[in-house]
């Protein structure tokens, strides 16, 4: 896996771990394609997850992160995007189950409820965990709903 191009949005509640990370990302040589927001100000999260769900899915970028307060709402809205398979993750366990079960290309994170550092580790195992394939391969290609 030679991932190099990292989305990255969030709403408010996601907003001070979404610099952390990004920061993190930089660091080990990715680029960020970072779709906001900006500020911890009350902000709709369709209108950041919508666009990087895009840039993934347009592949301008290889993977992508999105978060908010519960990690729902971010999850459902890039989730209905066709070639969007996100998973919400609070353990890295589960970031590590959603690339090599399911070959997600999206991590959903609930900012209130892990903490950053959790949140960090997610990213790193989620970006170097790589999809199994196999028998895997049959339930991922039922997916979509063409």
């Amino acid at each position: 896996m030679s991932f190099k191009t990292i989305a990255i949005g969030c709403d408010h509640a996601g907003f001070t771990y979404k610099d952390a990370i990004i920061a993190m990302l930089v660091k080990q040589g990715m680029a960020v394609l970072d779709f906001g927001t900006f500020s911890e100000e009350s902000v709709d999260y369709p209108d950041f997850a919508h666009p990087a769900a895009d840039s993934v899915e347009q592949g301008r970028a290889d993977l992508g992160i999105v978060l908010c307060g519960s990690g729902n709402g971010v999850a459902i809205t890039v989730n209905k995007h066709k070639g969007i398979r996100a998973g919400l993750c609070w353990t890295e366990e589960l970031a590590a189950l959603v690339r090599q079960h399911n070959n997600a290309n999206m991590l959903a994170i609930p900012a209130r409820f892990v903490s950053l550092e959790t949140a960090q580790a997610m990213v790193n195992t989620f970006l170097h965990t790589d999809f199994e394939g196999g028998r895997h391969d049959r339930r991922v290609a039922k997916i979509a709903c063409n």
